[in-house]
């Protein structure tokens, strides 16, 4: 059963303990509040301040696990944390496996200072959990996808229009990157795992997908200097640095262009047109 007293008395606590930096918002004039406000709190999960105020105030429907996810998330909770909110909601916890949709507070406060700068978090799948609104408008909103489409491996192998953000002669590097990163993730998580479920569909749904894959290869990195085709600015030239969770399994793909460059200069026009010319 839901305990409505405590899940009120955690959520308010929870708000108080942020301010408006620590989650990438602007702290504003004549605050009053001692931590985020309530429509602060309901922005970063993406619900009503409505419905997020009723918890507080102990009334409303019970949130869903999917609800939940996104408080979890939005108020930056700890695994801890998170499994507590399930609990006094009514549900049980998800199960802790690698790979998990939570992203890990320390890497959402870098994530949350990169707001000039393209950059998302992602799974061991290639599943985009958070992306900055300079990535989107690079990239598209990634996090739109549901099911085997949420991986771009998946995406890559299987959607038309997937590849069009990047050179026609890196088409071949990517492909084999793709196979062999889910390679070695099936070799590592074991034949009942989602990664093999990946492969799998792959291996029945693309001919160019079975040839990549007989190479057995792993082991294949990013480049550190990728290139992408974006439709308004054109093309861009970016260093790609990665930071890596091991404990949750995340990776934090930060994009930057050398100073002076021509790519800088059209990263700075991309973030003046934003994310409604973003790649779809």
């Amino acid at each position: 059963m839901i305990d409505r007293p405590s899940l009120a008395d955690f959520l308010r606590g929870r708000r108080a303990a942020l301010q408006p930096e620590d989650v990438g918002l602007p702290r504003g004039q004549r605050r009053r509040t001692s931590g985020l406000r309530r429509e602060e709190a309901a922005l970063l999960a993406n619900m009503s301040t409505d419905y997020y105020a009723r918890l507080e105030r102990e009334r409303g429907p019970q949130p869903s696990e999917q609800m939940l996810a996104a408080i979890a998330q939005g108020l930056r909770l700890t695994i801890d944390e998170r499994d507590h909110l399930f609990r006094l909601a009514g549900h049980q916890p998800p199960v802790r496996t690698a790979g998990s949709d939570h992203v890990s507070p320390g890497m959402m406060r870098i994530l949350d200072s990169l707001v000039d700068t393209p950059a998302e978090v992602s799974n061991e799948l290639g599943e985009t959990l958070r992306q900055t609104p300079l990535s989107i408008a690079m990239t598209g909103d990634h996090t739109r996808f549901s099911g085997d489409e949420r991986s771009s491996g998946f995406r890559w192998f299987t959607m038309p229009g997937a590849r069009d953000l990047y050179p026609e002669e890196d088409h071949a590097f990517l492909s084999r990157m793709y196979a062999a990163g889910l390679r070695a993730t099936v070799a590592q998580r074991g034949p009942t795992s989602r990664a093999a479920h990946l492969a799998e569909v792959l291996l029945r749904a693309s001919e160019e997908f079975r040839t990549v894959w007989e190479l057995h290869e792993v082991g294949i990195r990013p480049r550190e200097v990728k290139r992408y085709r974006h439709h308004e600015v054109g093309e861009l030239t970016l260093h790609c640095q990665v930071l890596h969770d091991p404990e949750q399994s995340h990776t934090l793909l930060v994009h930057t262009a050398e100073p002076g460059s021509v790519s800088a200069d059209r990263l700075r026009l991309l973030a003046v047109i934003g994310t409604t010319t973003a790649v779809r």
